[in-house]
């Protein structure tokens, strides 16, 4: 192959949704966060992918699905940098970054074992507290961690 040609790493997508430039070391909690691996839907996943600004990215293309935007502000948590297209007949409708909300409801564990969140039936609840380090606080009991660290429920 010649240097003039260029190769798609991944299928194009008739219509779905795309996640793409998704830190190589966290593409596989995004397909927690999403629950794609439930989808009887055409998914394509590439991983560890040439990236400038990453080294290497994940990509996630999932046929036929438009996410929520909760679902979005969910894959900022560990991905903030991640980009989503909306595609519909081969062609992107729509572009833009994930948005980190302020609080993220009921999909990170706590760390803490005595947190109550781990010994009551009941949903966590994190702020936000570094936005660049991305780093978390539990509501509960004021257990912080970093997204790359946090367990995902």
């Amino acid at each position: 192959m010649t240097n003039s040609k260029k190769e798609l790493a991944v299928a194009a997508l008739r219509n779905g949704t795309v996640i793409d430039h998704i830190p190589s070391d966290m593409l596989f909690k995004a397909v927690k966060i999403l629950g794609i691996e439930q989808m009887t839907t055409h998914i394509t996943i590439g991983n560890n992918l040439d990236n400038k600004l990453l080294g290497t990215k994940g990509i996630i293309k999932v046929a036929d699905v438009f996410f929520p935007e909760e679902t979005y502000n969910r894959i900022a948590l560990i991905a903030p940098g991640a980009k989503i297209n909306i595609i519909r007949d081969f062609e992107v409708v729509e572009k833009r970054l994930v948005e980190l909300p302020d609080t993220i409801t009921g999909i990170v564990r706590c760390g803490n074992p005595k947190c109550i969140t781990n010994n009551e039936p009941m949903k966590t609840r994190f702020t936000v507290t570094d936005r660049n380090d991305v780093t978390i606080r539990c509501d509960y009991c004021g257990q912080s961690v970093k997204s790359s660290d946090a367990t995902i429920d």
